[in-house]
């Protein structure tokens, strides 16, 4: 099979979003995370632009081997003179730099003649080769470039020594078929079209970045250029992890692979979801939230029966923690026995009737049934209590200017004891936490928490469900789980509590004597 390199731009052009920007510290442990994701190139920022960003960019190069670096800059000498001087220590090196070529970034941005172009492209890229034998060139706005002033840019840089055409879909302007065919034409229409190698940089404004960057490989083209999670400016980039799921469930049509380590995938756009502060979107493909969860109880019967039946990838694959069943007004019994079997309940058919009753009830009152309420439910109908903890009273004192202060009562369900515990902390959540953590057996570190509320202004009281999603580590392993509620701050407690529940179940935990 054809092999694809993945040239990853996080810590470029996936930094340009708004709100993304990153300490150097934060590119540094990011950059390490792509190379153990196993990306091919690594273009860690933009030399010129700030001391800091320079830095980053050296010891990038300096620390991480067997990954070639890039150094970006436009085509300008001080911008080539940094990317040179910040990756002379690289292992493998190649310089990046781009020049506008359509008509509306040269007559309004760059107010130069199509001949002045042409003269800039050449000088620069031929100062760039007296220091480095591997130069990728782009044409920016090179899809709303007419074709024969895009041939004539491309041959001059390919005289001059480019080694590598990117031709970047700048705006996210171009169509599948519009921009594989610009390759095709390239290759065979541009003296030296055959020497060099052919990238492919693709914006998501329309929603066809992935699209257009298989269509590029359709065309012949060897290297994509990706972000985690897609991020980058305005719509963002082509997304790392949607093109290389492509390629490898297709892989049989595309002819065409990667050397991406799947199970690296989801710990790397979890990182950079935090160290970016950037949600995505629930449904966002292949990582997102619901990416993977079933609430329709057709779905989630035939996923139970197997797991192909409507599923095309496999979560574990790619590192996911599997939580296939989402409980909601739409789920059926099986899903229902399903999950009051992996909480460690066996119930008889009365009692499961009983549960599906109330359950149903409150499925219709809100989206989804969490497990906490799943086990308040199981209380009532069959008396069990299926949770190692629960709690029982929840406080938090806030004001303005001073730390918060919280007290929680928490029942041990194992031992019938009901012990309080306070913490205080810079906020209300982590006073709550603090508190829940103390109660533990084990002890807990909190990865990640994300919460949702939003108000649909149709209430009267002016209220909204707040939804917390957390995750921990416990003895090396992540636990995620979710909880709502009408105060957003209680929702992240109750969700670190359910996922503190999950290690309970799955981890080896001394029982407290009455």
């Amino acid at each position: 099979m054809k092999k694809i390199q993945i040239f990853d731009t996080t810590l470029r052009d996936g930094e340009q979003a708004p709100g993304a920007s990153l300490s150097p510290a934060a590119k540094i442990r990011i950059a390490h995370q792509l190379v153990q994701l196993g990306v091919d190139v690594l273009e860690p920022g933009f030399p010129v632009s700030s001391p800091g960003e320079f830095e980053a960019v050296q010891f990038i190069s300096r620390e991480l081997q067997g990954v070639e670096i890039c150094g970006f800059g436009r085509s300008v000498r001080g911008d080539i003179d940094a990317a040179i001087k910040a990756t002379q220590d690289a292992e493998k090196r190649r310089i990046h730099m781009f020049l506008s070529s359509s008509d509306i970034h040269l007559d309004f941005q760059l107010k130069k003649s199509r001949e002045q172009v042409v003269e800039i492209a050449r000088r620069m890229v031929a100062y760039a080769k007296q220091f480095v034998d591997r130069i990728e060139f782009s044409p920016m706005d090179a899809t709303r470039t007419g074709e024969e002033f895009l041939f004539q840019v491309v041959e001059a840089v390919i005289a001059e020594g480019a080694t590598i055409i990117n031709i970047p879909d700048t705006v996210g302007y171009a169509l599948p078929e519009e921009y594989g065919r610009i390759f095709t034409r390239v290759r065979q229409g541009v003296r030296g079209g055959e020497t060099v190698e052919y990238s492919a940089h693709c914006h998501n404004d329309l929603g066809l970045a992935v699209a257009n960057s298989i269509a590029a490989i359709q065309a012949g083209v060897t290297q994509v250029e990706v972000t985690v999670n897609g991020i980058g400016e305005r719509a963002g980039n082509c997304s790392l992890e949607e093109l290389v799921m492509t390629l490898e469930t297709r892989k049989m049509t595309l002819d065409a692979q990667t050397s991406i380590k799947l199970d690296e995938i989801y710990a790397t756009s979890r990182m950079i979801r935090r160290e970016m502060n950037f949600p995505i979107a629930l449904n966002k493909p292949i990582v997102g939230r619901n990416a993977f969860q079933h609430e329709a109880g057709i779905h989630q019967d035939g996923l139970l029966k197997n797991r192909n039946t409507y599923e095309i990838m496999d979560p574990k694959q790619l590192g996911i923690p599997r939580k296939m069943i989402i409980l909601g007004k739409h789920s059926g019994r099986h899903a229902i026995k399903h999950r009051i079997s992996q909480l460690g309940i066996e119930l008889n058919e009365t009692q499961l009737e009983q549960l599906y009753t109330r359950f149903k009830h409150t499925a219709d009152e809100q989206k989804t049934v969490t497990d906490d309420q799943l086990v308040q439910l199981l209380d009532d109908t069959s008396k069990i209590t299926a949770e190692a903890f629960s709690i029982d009273e929840m406080q938090v004192v806030s004001g303005s200017g001073k730390n918060r202060v919280a007290s929680v009562t928490i029942n041990d369900n194992r031992s019938q004891a009901a012990i309080s515990h306070s913490s205080s902390g810079v906020g209300a959540v982590e006073a709550l936490i603090g508190c829940i953590r103390q109660a533990m057996p084990f002890s807990v570190r909190l990865v990640e928490l994300e919460v949702h509320s939003m108000f649909n202004g149709e209430s009267s009281n002016e209220s909204s469900d707040g939804e917390a999603e957390v995750s921990i580590e416990v003895n090396g392993q992540i636990f995620i789980a979710h909880a709502v509620d009408t105060d957003i701050v209680f929702a992240a407690a109750k969700a670190f509590l359910a996922a503190c529940n999950q290690a309970a179940r799955e981890l080896p935990i001394i029982v407290p004597q009455r």
